[in-house]
């Protein structure tokens, strides 16, 4: 261990010590404090605080030190990483980069933030006219993962990643990992119905009259569409039409996006709806006793656990940081930070999820290949064809 990141883990002050005993995560089991005397100011590592990595708020109170491989036990980062970032979560996912620059002086990730099925195209067509100034390509869904890794754009992931994450939640060729989860997940207003009036499975909800007249989706975001491209895997294109035209006959509320949906369901505006789960904990955690709850279906599209995830693409000159890089993205602390500032599913299974939601592995997603959800394009036209779109 060099002599700055030594410095850096005393930040925490006096009470770092009782923190990290009996723990192998920098995160100890407390909240960490302000740097003491000993913050190594002259080090050029900036002055951040062992509970940066962790969110804070009612949803993340009394929790565990995270298990896993700690940050500690790592090598540093050094040299600069040109990183491509893609979704809607990359501004949350850019606190983590900063956190990681300013841990490892040595360290800086340039990076480019964009759609994820962009940029998943700008890396194809690069790496056909030669290759991708890319070294690392972070997406928020699996599909743009699958259609760079199935057009022969990515290296070799580290035996030491893949092996921490489940089986499920990466490519079977280790070409691609997830970092992190979220469920399709069904939030409700707690005021109207209870969990026990939720359908099991999706197919239901057409025929279930509490529900009629009073639900709300957001099909153009993209966790909608992958929902809708695991639905097409399981039923085939005929049955997803089907369901897609009696939602619409049930009566169903478009919005632009899930969080306002869940949004909605707390204010009552709808009784339910379809939404990734982070949402309704985001809705809690900024709403005091807002009367929204969340429920989950069993082994249908309904049900899928999609992931945030990493692959490092091929022609890189930086293979052993990319490496590095990956590893420091599964670490304890980075899971934490996932988990508790993002609200995701960690994938490692040291690190438990946010309050009271069920582990990763309670969960009944259905058995199908992630690297499949590339087909976007075809539910787009499917949902266009529905007068969804």
């Amino acid at each position: 261990m060099t002599q700055s990141r030594r410095r850096f883990l005393a930040l925490g002050g006096a009470t770092a010590a009782t923190a990290l005993a009996g723990c192998s995560g920098i995160l100890g089991g407390g909240d960490g404090g302000e740097g003491g005397s000993d913050g190594g100011t002259d080090t050029g590592v900036g002055q951040i605080s062992l509970s940066d990595f962790r969110g804070s708020g009612p949803l993340v109170e009394q929790r565990d030190a995270p298990g896993g491989t700690s940050i500690e036990e790592l090598p540093d980062l050094s040299g600069e990483l040109t990183l491509y970032l893609g979704g809607g979560e990359g501004g949350l996912y850019l606190d983590l980069i900063n956190l990681l620059e300013q841990l490892y002086p040595d360290f800086s990730a340039n990076h480019r933030l964009e759609a994820s099925s962009d940029l998943a195209n700008t890396i194809i067509e690069e790496n056909e006219a030669g290759a991708s100034p890319a070294d690392v390509f972070m997406s928020i869904d699996a599909g743009s993962l699958g259609a760079v890794a199935n057009a022969g754009a990515t290296a070799s992931l580290p035996e030491e990643a893949l092996s921490t994450v489940p089986e499920a939640y990466q490519d079977s060729e280790g070409r691609w990992v997830g970092i992190a989860g979220r469920a399709r997940a069904i939030p409700y207003n707690t005021n109207q119905i209870s969990e026990s009036d939720i359908p099991s499975t999706v197919q239901e909800f057409p025929e279930t009259a509490a529900l009629e007249n009073s639900m709300g989706w957001a099909p153009s975001y993209g966790a909608f569409q992958s929902f809708v491209t695991a639905m097409r895997l399981i039923r085939g294109d005929d049955e997803t039409m089907s369901w897609l035209q009696a939602m619409q006959d049930h009566g169903i509320t478009t919005y632009d996006d899930e969080f306002r949906v869940s949004n909605a369901c707390a204010d009552g505006e709808l009784t339910a709806g379809f939404a990734n789960h982070y949402y309704t904990l985001r809705v809690q955690s900024a709403r005091d006793d807002s009367p929204i709850g969340l429920a989950f279906t069993e082994g249908d599209a309904g049900a899928l656990v999609n992931v945030s995830g990493l692959e490092i693409i091929d022609g890189t000159d930086n293979a052993d940081l990319a490496s590095n890089f990956v590893r420091h993205v599964l670490s304890a602390e980075a899971q934490e930070f996932f988990a508790t500032r993002t609200f995701a599913y960690p994938m490692i299974p040291g690190v438990a999820p946010v309050g009271d939601l069920p582990r990763i592995d309670e969960l009944n997603p259905p058995d199908i290949d992630l690297t499949e959800l590339a087909d976007v394009a075809g539910t787009v036209d499917l949902l266009r064809d529905a007068g969804v779109l």
